[in-house]
């Protein structure tokens, strides 16, 4: 009731308070200049989708000319299942000493990272809970043996989250704990944990993990380390619109204080709540009820408000192929990785699976020609590879 109550307040306010006009403020998104959250919010509600891909498509192409669409082979492997953050999303956490707990012993990352070599990975996407007992030496020690075995595999690693709880529990700064983090082995830093940044949203469904703003300060420090990172909104819950376009202009000023000879964020990913047998579903009776067309709204007002973020990733994950590809052409250019493995939102009913051999033919099919990339977005040679079993 009270995201109706603010979203009908807010179309009120702005139409009232706001001379705007819808072709006025495409224009100014075509000339790359930064709308303001209420501008934003106007054309998401007044644009017509038709309007909003084309404008989101032509800012693609200006700041991604070669016109490909990247795609990336990667797995994520969960350090542990052990989370007292207590997220009403998440299904996957398990509270320090339940039996299915588990923290992830050597042997198996050893099996995993061959198995993601063989299908032509080149990188662990490495997240897990807020375990109460596992502080900075134990990420230290088991990125530096990681990178000892596997030396050229990327380890795209924790969140801003996970940097918070760290730090809490060594009695640190972001700073020194990235620093340790970042010369044991981390590569770049994934924008997990940002949900929406506004704190009335987080106390209602994160309330155990950080603030926004302290998500977007362990960013900025990041930045400042020359650590890059990915930025992330997670929506269709119990958010405000205008609270999504609060999050973009909020990703968008930790990105114009970066420092000049640093990428910070190299990517933006929208995706929508799983509401699969969530604690938000049963109790708060909390559903997505995104729809495909606001999903590609998203995505191109994502490249809008966006301007000084080159990738726009879609999420095939949460909203399948079709959606997906058509996003393409509404300013995404990034169809992420093959997720040899992820447990995280699958275990809140995400459905959707690629291979290799699949995700390429899905690009072809959307009029694009697939490119191979790393984390760093930089062109990858097809490798010499085993086909995954599991297809879409």
């Amino acid at each position: 009731m009270l995201v109706i109550l603010l979203t009908i307040v807010s179309k009120s306010f702005f139409k009232q308070h706001f001379n705007m006009n819808t072709s006025e403020l495409l224009e100014k998104a075509l000339n790359f200049e930064f709308l303001s959250v209420e501008e934003g919010v106007f054309l998401f509600e007044n644009a017509s989708l038709n309007e909003l891909m084309y404008v989101g498509n032509e800012l693609r192409k200006k700041q991604v000319p070669h016109g490909k669409v990247t795609w990336q082979i990667d797995r994520n492997v969960n350090t542990t299942n052990v989370c007292i953050a207590n997220c009403k999303f998440c299904n996957f956490y398990r509270i320090p000493g339940h039996p299915d707990a588990y923290i992830t012993d050597i042997e198996t990352y050893k099996k995993k990272i061959e198995e993601t070599i063989k299908y032509g990975g080149d990188q662990l996407l490495l997240q897990g809970g807020h375990h109460p007992e596992l502080g900075l030496s134990f990420y230290v020690n088991l990125f530096k043996e990681l990178k000892s075995l596997y030396p050229n595999i990327k380890l795209h690693t924790l969140g801003p989250p996970e940097i918070a709880h760290i730090t809490k529990l060594e009695k640190s700064t972001h700073r020194e704990v990235l620093k340790a983090l970042k010369e044991a082995g981390m590569d770049s830093l994934p924008g997990a944990g940002a949900e929406i940044l506004t704190d009335r949203v987080r106390r209602l469904i994160s309330k155990g993990k950080c603030g926004a703003q302290e998500w977007l300060d362990i960013m900025h420090e990041a930045h400042k380390l020359n650590i890059t990172t990915s930025g992330t909104m997670m929506f269709g819950h119990v958010e405000a619109i205008t609270e999504r376009f609060e999050h973009l202009v909020k990703i968008r000023e930790v990105q114009s204080r970066k420092p000049e000879n640093a990428k910070g964020f190299l990517a933006f990913i929208p995706w929508t709540f799983q509401d699969v047998d969530t604690l938000l579903t049963k109790i708060r009776g909390v559903q997505n009820l995104t729809t495909p067309e606001e999903y590609i709204r998203m995505i191109a007002m994502s490249r809008i408000m966006l301007p000084n973020i080159k990738n726009i990733q879609a999420s095939w994950l949460t909203v399948g192929k079709n959606i997906a590809q058509i996003c393409l052409h509404a300013g995404a250019n990034d169809f992420g990785s093959i997720m040899i493995e992820e447990n995280v939102v699958s275990a809140a009913g995400a459905p959707h699976r690629f291979t290799a051999k699949s995700i390429q033919q899905s690009i072809r099919d959307a009029g694009f020609e697939p490119q191979l990339r790393n984390q760093q977005y930089e062109w990858r040679e097809m490798p010499e590879m085993e086909e995954q079993v599991i297809d879409y």
